[in-house]
C-alpha cells in the first residue's frame, strides 16, 4: 500500500469513526459539544496532508470517497435496524439510538462535510501557490479557518435551527469552531508537519509543482 492511500484510507476511518461518535454528547465546561469533536478535526489535517503533498485533484477524490463510504455506512446501518431482532437481543432501542438518524441531521452532515472539507483543501492549495512549501502551518490553520466555518456553521444551522433560540445556535457553531480551530492549532498542525516529511518521498505519487516569483516549488 502506498503512502498516500495510507493518508486516504485514515482519512475515511476518521470520518466514519466521527459519524458513529456523533450520537453521543460530551460536556467541555459549560458547552455541550458531540463527542465527534475529538475525532472529526483529524479529517481536516488529514485532508491537509493530502492537498499539501498530493494535490487538491487527488484530495478531492478522497473527499468524494469519503462521501460514499459515509453515505454507505448510515444507509446499511439503519436497514440493519430495521431487519427483525431476536428473541434473545433486547438491544433494539439502544441500536436505534446510535443508528437511527433524523433526516435534517444527516443532510446537514452530508452537505457541511462536503462544503467545509472541499473548502478547505481548495483554500490550502490556494494559500499554497502564495507561500510555496514554507510556512506549512500557515496552510494549515489558514485552510482550517476558512473550511471549519463553513462546515460547523452549514451543520448547526441545518440540524438544529428552529429547534433551539438563536442565541444557543450561534453558541454552538462558535464553541464547536473553537474546539476544532484549537485542535488545529495545537495538535493537527505539529502532526501535520510529521505526515507531510513522511509523505513527501512517496515514489507511488506526485507532488503539486507551482510557479512561484519564476522558481518551481
Amino acid at each position: 500500500m502506498s503512502k498516500r492511500e495510507i493518508v486516504a484510507v485514515s482519512f475515511v476511518a476518521a470520518l466514519l469513526i466521527s459519524n458513529t461518535l456523533a450520537a453521543k454528547l460530551i460536556a467541555a465546561g459549560p458547552f455541550v459539544l458531540p463527542a465527534a469533536v475529538v475525532v472529526y478535526p483529524f479529517c481536516f489535517m488529514l485532508g491537509d496532508v493530502l492537498t499539501e503533498v498530493w494535490g487538491f485533484r487527488y484530495a478531492r477524490k478522497v473527499i468524494y470517497a469519503g462521501f460514499l463510504a459515509n453515505l454507505g455506512m448510515v444507509v446499511f446501518t439503519y436497514l440493519g435496524g430495521l431487519l427483525p431482532s431476536a428473541p434473545v437481543w433486547p438491544h433494539q432501542e439502544a441500536y436505534m439510538a446510535i443508528f437511527g438518524f433524523v433526516p435534517r441531521i444527516v443532510a446537514g452532515s452530508f452537505i457541511a462535510y462536503m462544503a467545509g472539507e472541499l473548502l478547505n483543501s481548495w483554500s490550502l492549495e490556494r494559500i499554497r501557490a502564495l507561500t510555496g512549501i514554507r510556512l506549512l502551518f500557515v496552510r494549515t490553520i489558514g485552510s482550517t479557518l476558512v473550511g471549519q466555518i463553513v462546515d460547523t456553521g452549514i451543520f448547526i444551522t441545518i440540524a438544529f435551527a428552529g429547534t433551539v433560540p438563536n442565541s444557543v445556535l450561534i453558541s454552538m457553531i462558535l464553541a464547536q469552531y473553537a474546539v476544532k480551530v484549537l485542535f488545529e492549532a495545537l495538535g493537527g498542525t505539529p502532526l501535520a508537519y510529521i505526515l507531510v516529511n513522511w509523505a513527501r518521498d512517496d515514489k507511488t505519487g506526485y507532488a503539486p509543482r507551482l510557479m512561484m516569483r519564476g522558481q518551481e516549488y
